[in-house]
């Protein structure tokens, strides 16, 4: 099998690497992180402007793509320059619902999202669910000819710079029932909706978000009253899809930064790269990089297939990737010395983000015994 890609692929892969290299270093990171909403509007929408975002969506509803494949080219490419800026909250997570599921009214908005006016968020984790897609305690009833919404969500990815919210509810079943559950899009600023915002270590955005009898209308549901965990895994399994080639990004340039190290520090008269030891260390930092790339194609190539497969590969990326971001982080900071955690130097800003990776959608013990779970189902299927 070959892994090129294709014209249409590497013209994107070149325009993403050429503005992050020329426009994106890791000062403007940091200036950009220490804003308000923790990403420059400006540059959001210069991202825009390259159909970055359109990219990740696909063609009925504005977008230019949406596959997998280019997911991760978009997404290795934001990895190289950590970048801040809301791809996963609005590109990936709150916009696929919408195209897998959504009334024609709201994939509509779609197009602001994509031209980057439109911020998404997808406000599903709360604060006892840990990483259990099924585990929803917020409650959605019946009100005249709506809804009523009631109860919080936690770690909501740029929640606080969101226009609207996908809100996941119960509206019928027990707390950890994989049936019951509706996807409401939601106005981020109705009545009703708190939101408290907090800057995370890795330099990103989050929020808590309280729903204290917020009402929508029939027209918030997306898919049909529920049946919304279906569409959550998917858009799941999109999102870890996309934090593996990020990382598998971040671990390529953290490589890089090391090798380069290794190349120019002398210690006792020579290149410290010349010793056998931390050749070795190299080495094998860049082997379990390689299956970290292997475990982003396998996922990515298995997002529009049948269900079980699907989650299949993306656990087992996810728990790869979570070992192999661990690893390597250790690694070139340890080769580095204590250079590397000095705030003006990038690699520990790179570490930090490919710690929190592994937190994000679920952690490799999570998703190892996830993925046990579900070779035993297809085992008996």
């Amino acid at each position: 099998m070959h892994f090129y890609l294709s014209e249409e692929r590497q013209m994107l892969a070149d325009t993403a690497s050429r503005f992050i290299a020329d426009r994106y270093d890791i000062q403007t990171r940091h200036e950009n992180a220490k804003r308000d909403e923790g990403f420059n509007r400006d540059t959001w929408a210069q991202f825009a402007d390259l159909g970055l975002i359109g990219a990740l969506l696909p063609p009925d509803v504005g977008g230019f793509s949406g596959t997998g494949e280019d997911i991760a080219v978009v997404f290795e490419k934001l990895g190289h320059g950590l970048v801040v800026e809301p791809f996963l909250a609005s590109g990936v997570l709150g916009a696929h619902p919408i195209v897998a599921a959504g009334t024609e009214a709201q994939k509509a908005l779609l197009e602001d999202v994509i031209a980057g006016t439109l911020l998404l968020a997808l406000a599903h984790g709360e604060p006892d669910s840990r990483y259990e897609t099924a585990r929803v305690s917020t409650r959605a009833e019946r009100s005249g000819e709506g809804w009523r919404i009631d109860g919080a969500k936690a770690v909501v990815i740029n929640g606080d710079s969101a226009d609207r919210l996908i809100v996941s509810a119960r509206t019928s079943g027990d707390i950890d029932s994989e049936g019951g559950i509706t996807l409401f899009l939601v106005d981020a600023n109705a009545a009703g909706v708190t939101r408290r915002g907090y800057g995370t270590v890795d330099g990103g955005r989050a929020a808590e978000i309280k729903l204290v009898g917020v009402s929508v209308s029939d027209d918030a549901v997306i898919a049909r009253p529920g049946k919304g965990f279906a569409v959550l895994e998917a858009t799941f399994a999109r999102g870890i899809a996309a934090l593996a080639a990020e990382a598998f990004g971040a671990m390529e340039v953290s490589r890089n930064l090391t090798l380069d190290y290794l190349k120019t520090r002398r210690q006792f008269g020579r290149a410290i790269g010349d010793f056998q030891a931390l050749q070795h260390r190299m080495v094998d930092m860049t082997l379990e990089i390689e299956q970290a790339r292997s475990a982003v194609l396998l996922a990515v190539s298995t997002l529009d297939g049948d269900r079980l497969t699907r989650e299949l590969n993306a656990s087992a990326a996810k728990n790869l990737i979570g070992r192999v971001a661990r690893l390597v982080a250790e690694e070139a900071i340890q080769l580095h010395g204590g250079v590397a955690m000095t705030w003006e130097y990038a690699l520990g800003h790179y570490a930090k983000r490919l710690t929190m990776i592994d937190h994000e959608l679920g952690d490799t013990d999570y998703h190892l015994s996830r993925y046990i779970a579900l070779s035993q189902q297809a085992a008996t299927a």
